[in-house]
């Protein structure tokens, strides 16, 4: 291809995928979220900008709570997380485990289910007629309610606790030894030397967790949606005002969003300046060696790890039984059968169709231009990557509800029209989970040796012919990963398809959540399994043939 330079910048194939990204950016990402920010400042009577939607936002107690109430679960949600995962994956790295590979891999399915179908799960346990509930009953045991922020908190700790797993798991694998047999050889033993020495040598890592926990817990619509009752939070609070059924309101529901964005950008930076301000290193001369327990403390240490495994995945069990249960409506008869099934294959095929449809195809379109993405910023180092990295992962911080109501905004008009299309919810699925294999597409790229890339252009070989023959075949681990991650949350996506779909456009994970509104718990277990099905088969093959990173996952 031809080059020509302006300075020091040079117009080739990467310049072309450069400005791709950019507009790919303002088009389908910022140009929604300044609708958003637009419509937050028009007053719904007048038409003019003002300042009545956050006036009225902040004068009524009913909206303020809802912040709140997003805060405490969000915060109980990370607290339970770190409860959960930061034992697991000390007792699983340091100690003999047996069982170990089979624990991880339960662990990251329960994180790529999909919290609502937790959520639902759980209310089948434990709510007003739920087995568990039952059963405790019978012994004098009552177990408290599922409803409200407590069952909120405890699923979302549930789900979330595999990033602090993972994270912690890595950070304390690389530990050095040293340090932690000096403190022995000092008289600290035990716990005190778990919290003095090693935890604030994971601390980054466990906050990097935590984080990632809160910010899924906060941007959460289905499960608080499920289990909330009267208790709202920001995400479900921006959906009910925007497809209110007296007028919906844009510029209150706008107004939310945008105070829901603004409390996750302050603690995202909130943990940034905590996670600077105090450092912990060493030399990685002595990496920890695995010990094995004997007596009690290995039966406490075999028992708590196999039990928060267990109770995290509990609840895909009891949806994939409960889906062979005989049913009429929303009543469960004694037996099995395939009732349910039958009934999904009958009345809700096409739902099924569109959810495959529109990740497969969301899929191929991360898969292209996230690689291609991933190139630029990961081997070209110049102004225009750099500005680009940021902006590109700006989906990790706006919900899905916000991003459907963005979306709604900006393309329910000309020159744009999309609204009620399955594009509008393809392209919603694309920039939320471009930065999976974008991140997966630069992580990959680290680990090959640009001297290869470097030969093949001395010896007269093209940009774009370097990348299709040398670097793109090394890649393949990497986009394999990122893509199958993509998949994975794009069919369970919720959060924003529930604001984007119309009759036609349905996918199995509204379906699912409409059905468990109506008491159909029969069809909401058996399309609900279809999508167990889909996650645990990726994770396998990911698992199998790749390896599923941890830069995949966490971002």
């Amino acid at each position: 291809m031809k080059k020509h330079r302006i300075g020091t910048f040079r117009f080739d194939i990467w310049t072309f995928v450069t400005l791709l990204g950019f507009a790919i950016v303002i088009i389908f990402l910022l140009y929604p979220l300044f609708n958003i920010f637009k419509y937050s400042f028009i007053n719904k009577e007048t038409g003019k900008l003002s300042l009545a939607n956050y006036y009225t936002f902040f004068s009524k107690m009913y909206y303020v709570k809802a912040i709140f109430n997003s805060l405490l679960v969000a915060f109980g949600g990370t607290i339970g997380s770190i409860l959960l995962g930061l034992p697991l994956a000390f007792f699983t790295v340091r100690f003999t485990i047996k069982g170990k590979a089979i624990l991880s891999t339960l662990a990251v399915l329960s994180l790529l289910s999909p919290p609502f179908i937790g959520a639902y799960s759980w209310i089948i346990m434990l709510g007003q007629n739920g087995f568990l509930r039952k059963f405790f009953l019978t012994f004098g045991i009552h177990l408290p309610k599922i409803f409200g922020p407590g069952g909120i908190i405890f699923v979302y700790s549930l789900q979330y606790y595999p990033f602090v797993f993972l994270l912690a798991s890595g950070a304390l694998s690389s530990v050095d030894r040293s340090l932690e047999e000096a403190a022995e050889n000092l008289g600290t033993h035990g716990l005190r030397k778990f919290f003095k020495i090693t935890l604030p040598l994971i601390i980054p890592s466990v906050s990097s967790g935590a984080l990632i926990a809160f910010m899924m817990s906060l941007a959460n619509f289905g499960v608080p949606m499920i289990l909330g009752r009267n208790f709202h939070v920001l995400p479900t609070m921006a959906y009910n005002i925007f497809t209110s059924d007296i007028g919906a309101d844009v510029g209150l529901a706008s107004t939310v969003s945008i105070i829901l964005i603004i409390v996750s950008t302050i603690v995202l930076f909130g943990q940034r300046y905590i996670a600077t301000r105090r450092k912990y290193s060493s030399n990685l001369l002595n990496r920890p060696v695995v010990k094995s327990l004997k007596g009690i403390p290995n039966l406490a240490a075999h028992l708590v790890c196999y039990l928060i495994v267990a109770v995290s995945t509990l609840p895909l069990a009891v949806i994939v039984v409960f889906s062979f249960r005989k049913t009429s409506g929303p009543v469960f008869h004694p037996g099995f059968g395939l009732q349910s099934y039958a009934k999904v294959l009958h009345d809700v095929p096409k739902t099924i169709t569109n959810s495959i449809v529109f990740s497969i195809t969301a899929v191929i379109l991360i898969v292209i231009v996230g690689t291609l993405l991933g190139f630029v910023l990961s081997r070209k180092s110049n102004i225009a990557s750099h500005a680009l990295d940021p902006l590109l992962m700006i989906p990790y911080i706006v919900p899905g509800t916000v991003m459907g109501i963005g979306f709604i905004e900006a393309f329910n008009h000309k020159p744009i029209y999309l609204a009620g299309t399955a594009t509008i919810i393809i392209m919603s699925y694309f920039i939320r989970r471009l930065p999976y294999s974008v991140r997966s597409s630069a992580a990959i790229l680290k680990q090959i040796d640009l001297s290869m890339e470097e030969a093949a252009i001395n010896l007269g070989s093209k940009p774009a012919s370097t990348f299709r023959k040398i670097t793109l075949p090394l890649m393949i681990p990497g986009i394999i990963s990122g893509a199958l991650m993509s998949w994975v949350t794009a069919i369970n996506e919720l959060s924003s398809s529930i604001v984007l779909y119309v009759g036609k456009t349905m996918t199995m994970p509204v379906r699912i959540y409409l059905s468990v509104l109506d008491g159909l718990f029969g069809t909401a277990s058996a399309l609900a399994t279809f999508l167990l099905i889909a996650t645990g088969v990726s994770l396998y093959i990911v698992n199998r043939f790749v390896g599923l990173g941890r830069e995949t996952i966490v971002g």
